[in-house]
């Protein structure tokens, strides 16, 4: 499931919709001015449209001229989210943190504060472990904070309700696999990856989960699972680029595809 479907109507309580009607109070965060409003407006609608700098604008616009909005933790996590998709981790770390602080609930800073960790981990870091410690927390944290949570939103389905805490499963799981590799524990972060994809299909996790393989010596089944990725019509070019790379290193490893051809 791509990431932002959801993401507007699940970011604020009361939805997207709910908020564009000033929803009241009591049925959960509203804008106390029109000016609030309109800045608000321009934040989702700039995040609907996949204009990142946009975001940014709008979200640091909001916190600092309405100090006592009740949207900051959801203003700083959309500017996290839109650092992530320009690829600035560093800045999108600063602002997940930033957002966990504002609301210590927020299962959705903890979850993309476990990947970024995980990934920006490396095998002789002084304090490799206590960044993977606190990757697997965030991990755990999130897991646990939507497991029973209930829809936020009534304009979601029951079906992308559990679709979408699936997802955070699967983000989860693909951080322990990342922190795997750091560890070159490619059997495990083989199985991990293999977790995320069983609650979360995405093509990153498969391809994640051959390179592991072939890491780990398994060739064949690295093919097997490359083959899958390139015949996927939905996968991303660049994520076939990658898993014909793979395939071609496990062919060069002595691996054979199903039925024994190379």
């Amino acid at each position: 499931m791509k990431r932002s479907i959801l993401t507007g109507l699940l970011l604020a309580a009361a939805g997207a919709a709910g908020l564009m009607a000033q929803a009241a109070p009591a049925k959960g965060p509203a804008p106390k001015s029109k000016a609030e409003l309109e800045t608000l407006q321009a934040m989702f609608q700039a995040q609907q449209q996949g204009n990142f700098d946009g975001v940014i604008k709008a979200a640091d616009e909001l916190i600092a001229k309405f100090a006592d909005t009740d949207f900051k933790d959801t203003a700083l996590y959309m500017e996290a989210e839109a650092y992530e998709q320009k690829h600035d981790n560093a800045k999108a770390q600063i602002y997940a943190e930033q957002a966990l602080k504002a609301n210590p609930k927020s299962y959705q800073a903890s979850i993309m504060l476990s990947e970024l960790i995980a990934q920006s981990t490396r095998e002789n870091d002084l304090d490799k472990n206590e960044k993977l410690a606190q990757s697997a927390k965030y991990a755990n944290d999130a897991m646990a904070a939507v497991k029973d949570l209930p829809k936020p939103n009534p304009q979601i389905t029951d079906p992308q309700w559990e679709e979408f805490k699936k997802s955070i499963v699967g983000r989860a799981h693909n951080a322990f696999g990342m922190a795997a590799l750091v560890n070159k524990k490619y059997d495990e972060a083989a199985s991990q990856f293999k977790t995320a994809a069983e609650n979360d299909p995405q093509p990153a996790y498969y391809v994640r989960e051959a390179s592991a393989l072939q890491s780990e010596g398994k060739n064949d089944e690295a093919i097997a699972l490359c083959d899958k990725i390139i015949s996927d019509p939905q996968a991303h070019p660049q994520i076939k680029s990658v898993a014909q790379q793979i395939k071609a290193s496990a062919v060069k490893a002595g691996g054979k595809a199903p039925g024994g051809a190379q």
